[in-house]
């Protein structure tokens, strides 16, 4: 960027009129590289400004390849436990599955010491820039529009979205009606 600021200032001053501006107008010519000089300052400015909001982007969000990744543990992890609830209910009853919820709870906290947040989907309203609607359903006291089920949390990187929540939602009573008549 520095050397192309001194090709375009090397560009601009021409050595046939040089020589004629010192002795016309000194003044014009002080002016003129005076302005040179403080264009050249700002562009290095906003170089820095730049470079420092990268590395501050960089460190923040290094993360988030390794986390989306991660995200599959705390799936499984989930998953087991869901299962695990059922056998409870039936009496089965074991020490892994509390093994399993404490491996769960370390692994939340670490992601959340690290800036992932479990998005809050259900019941809420549908946000395509959160979720993905993988389907409609009309059998649900919701209001049309609203998350009636979370197949798979979303996350959250501090503010950007790592992983959107895989949600079904409400379809609209018009939507029903046309959908039967077809």
């Amino acid at each position: 960027m520095a050397t192309k600021t001194m090709e375009s200032m090397e560009n601009d001053v021409d050595p046939s009129t040089a020589g004629e501006g010192t002795e016309n107008d000194p003044a014009s010519e002080i002016a003129s590289l005076r302005e040179r000089l403080m264009r050249a300052l700002a562009e290095t400015e906003n170089t820095r400004r730049q470079g420092e909001r990268r590395a501050q982007d960089a460190g923040q969000y290094a993360i988030a390849n390794f986390a989306r990744e991660l995200l599959q543990v705390v799936d499984n992890l989930r998953r087991a436990l869901g299962t695990a609830a059922t056998d409870a209910e039936a009496g089965k009853g074991d020490g892994l599955i509390e093994g399993v919820a404490a491996t769960d709870r370390v692994l939340t906290q670490i992601l959340n010491r690290f800036g992932v947040q479990e998005l809050n989907a259900l019941n809420e309203p549908f946000d395509p820039n959160k979720h993905e609607a993988v389907m409609e359903t009309d059998n649900t006291e919701q209001p049309p529009g609203s998350v009636v089920q979370v197949l798979e949390n979303g996350y959250m990187l501090h503010d950007r979205l790592l992983r959107p929540a895989r949600v079904v939602v409400a379809r609209s009573p018009q939507q029903s009606s046309q959908a039967a008549e077809r």
